[in-house]
């Protein structure tokens, strides 16, 4: 079935790609786990080994097969109509989202436009609009799952709206940003006093990404099956 920009057999088109295997063909076997979200999954400045869903994708590995669908600039809006693309190609039983920030929005113009805090269309766009908009992918997300027989979890990359999503399967409390640096006392002698950023100087670095699958699995490891 196939929409406008929207269809259940086919992701959006991408200038980089996605970060993950081929999927024709698509291989056998294993259930098929779709990460979604933004640069910080897609893991920009980062190589292949060092994102946080390389480090995720190393957990229950005999029942699980792993995709990551992040895309630069993606909003909260991309992440829904990419995750409806994998419906009848990837075929998800567990759906990971890491929430990019909740102002950004996705313009289905002539071609889709991925429309981030500073672009002009958002500046008549509030708070309580920016909410709603992310409630509204969240329970789009949410029936997903529901008609296809998913789990769900959610995280964030660099705010956290946890408090809007209670009751769900929600990393609570840490983000991709807020995870790194930490200090434990039985692990470490002195604190961290230098920032950990990727190559391109502006995104996380792979502390930040192996700390945060560190924490995700933590919290859902029994899940994750």
């Amino acid at each position: 079935m196939k929409f406008g920009h929207y269809t259940d057999k086919g992701l959006p088109e991408s200038d980089i790609g996605y970060r993950c295997p081929s999927w024709d063909p698509m291989p056998d076997g294993k259930k098929n786990v779709v990460i979604l979200g933004c640069s910080h999954t897609y893991g920009v400045g980062l190589e292949d080994n060092e994102h946080w869903t390389h480090f995720l994708s190393k957990h229950n590995t005999e029942r699980l097969r792993y995709w990551n669908l992040g895309q630069p600039g993606a909003s909260a809006d991309k992440i829904v109509r990419i995750l409806h693309g994998t419906e009848q190609l990837l075929y998800p039983e567990i759906v990971i989202v890491c929430w990019p920030l909740w102002n950004r929005r996705e313009r289905l113009d002539r071609y889709p436009e991925s429309l981030t805090s500073d672009n002009e269309f958002l500046k008549t766009e509030t708070e309580h609009t920016d909410r709603h908009n992310f409630l509204k992918n969240v329970f789009l997300v949410e029936k997903f799952a529901e008609k296809n027989r998913c789990k769900v979890f959610h995280c964030f990359a660099d705010e956290t709206y946890q408090d809007h999503i209670k009751g769900l399967n929600v990393l609570e409390d840490y983000t991709l940003k807020n995870c790194w640096p930490y200090w434990d006392r039985f692990e470490q002698r002195q604190l961290h006093s230098r920032p950990s950023l990727a190559k391109d100087g502006e995104h996380y670095g792979i502390e930040h990404h192996e700390r945060f699958a560190f924490l995700f699995l933590e919290r859902f490891r029994l899940k994750l099956c």
